[in-house]
C-alpha cells in the first residue's frame, strides 16, 4: 500500500512529502494520522536537525481537505473527530523544538495555507498558489487559520483573505509576508533543502531554546516576554555551543556544534 505521508533523511534535514497527488495531496483523517507519524519520527531522531514539508508532484502542496467528507459531517462529530485531528497535528508541527520549513508547490488553499501557518519558514515555487476559500463553500477557516493569520499578517488583508476566499499569487504572498521567498519551480526543493542544511548546522539546542523563546514569547505581554528572553539567553549560557560558538569566532575556524 502506498505511503500516504513519506519521510525522507538527507544528512541532518527529513523531508516530509504529503502523498497523495492524485487528490492533489487533500488531508483526510489517515492522510493526518500519518503526518503525526512522521512528524513524531523525525522529532525523536537527535540526528534529525531541520523539517522540510512539501507535497508530491507538481500540481499541489495541500489543497485543502475532502470537500466531500467536510458535507457528510455535523458538527458535534466535525468537532470531535477531523477539527479535533487537525488542530492536534498542526499544534505538534507549530510546538516542535526543531526549526521547520514549508517547500510549497503548487496550491495551497484552507488546510494547506494553513499547515504552513505553522511552519517556521515558506519558500514557494513561482507557480504556486495560495487562499483560503472556505468562505465560498459556506465556512471559514477551521484548521487554525482564522487565528494565525491575523497573527501574521496585517489585520486588514487577514481578513480580505478570509471574506473574499481570494486565490493569491507566491508573488503576492511574499510581498504579504505569507511566504519568505519565491523561487522558480525547479529549484524549489533543492532550494528548501539548502536552507535546511544551513540551518542544521547551527547549534540544535540553542534552536530549540530559542524556538521555545520564541513561542512562548509571543503569548505573553512584552514585559513578561523580556524576562523570559534573559531567563532562555542566560540558560543558553550553562551550554556547551555557546562557548564554542565564542571561541571558534575568537579562533577564526568554524564551530562544530554538537547540541550539548
Amino acid at each position: 500500500m502506498t505511503e500516504r505521508v513519506t519521510l525522507e533523511r538527507r544528512g541532518t534535514t527529513a523531508l516530509i512529502t504529503i502523498n497523495r497527488p492524485e487528490t492533489l495531496n487533500a488531508l483526510d483523517m489517515p492522510t493526518l494520522a500519518e503526518l503525526d507519524q512522521r512528524v513524531s519520527e523525525a522529532e525523536r531522531d537527535d540526528a534529525i536537525r531541520v523539517i522540510v514539508f512539501t507535497g508530491a508532484g507538481e500540481r499541489a502542496f495541500v489543497a485543502g481537505g475532502d470537500i466531500a467528507d467536510l458535507n457528510s459531517r455535523q458538527g458535534l462529530t466535525h468537532y470531535l473527530e477531523l477539527a479535533e485531528r487537525l488542530h492536534e497535528v498542526f499544534r505538534h508541527i507549530e510546538r516542535l523544538d526543531k526549526p521547520t520549513i514549508a517547500a510549497v508547490n503548487g496550491w495551497a488553499l484552507g488546510g494547506g495555507t494553513e499547515l504552513l501557518l505553522c511552519t517556521d519558514i515558506r519558500i514557494a515555487a513561482a507557480s504556486a498558489k495560495f487562499g483560503l476559500p472556505e468562505i465560498t463553500l459556506g465556512m471559514f477557516p477551521g484548521a487554525g487559520g482564522s487565528q494565525r493569520l491575523i497573527r501574521q499578517l496585517p489585520l486588514c488583508k487577514a481578513k480580505e483573505l478570509m471574506f473574499t476566499g481570494d486565490r493569491i499569487s507566491a508573488a503576492d504572498a511574499e510581498r504579504l509576508g505569507l511566504v519568505n521567498k519565491v523561487v522558480e519551480d525547479a529549484r524549489l526543493r533543492d532550494e528548501a533543502l539548502a536552507l535546511a542544511e544551513s540551518i542544521g548546522r547551527k547549534s540544535p539546542l540553542v534552536l530549540k531554546l530559542l524556538k521555545r523563546t520564541l513561542l512562548d514569547g509571543e503569548e505573553m505581554p512584552l514585559r513578561v516576554a523580556l524576562r523570559h528572553e534573559q531567563a532562555m539567553i542566560s540558560l543558553v549560557l550553562d551550554s556547551k555551543d555557546a562557548h564554542e560558538g565564542c571561541s571558534a569566532f575568537l579562533e577564526k575556524r568554524p564551530a562544530a556544534f554538537r547540541g550539548e
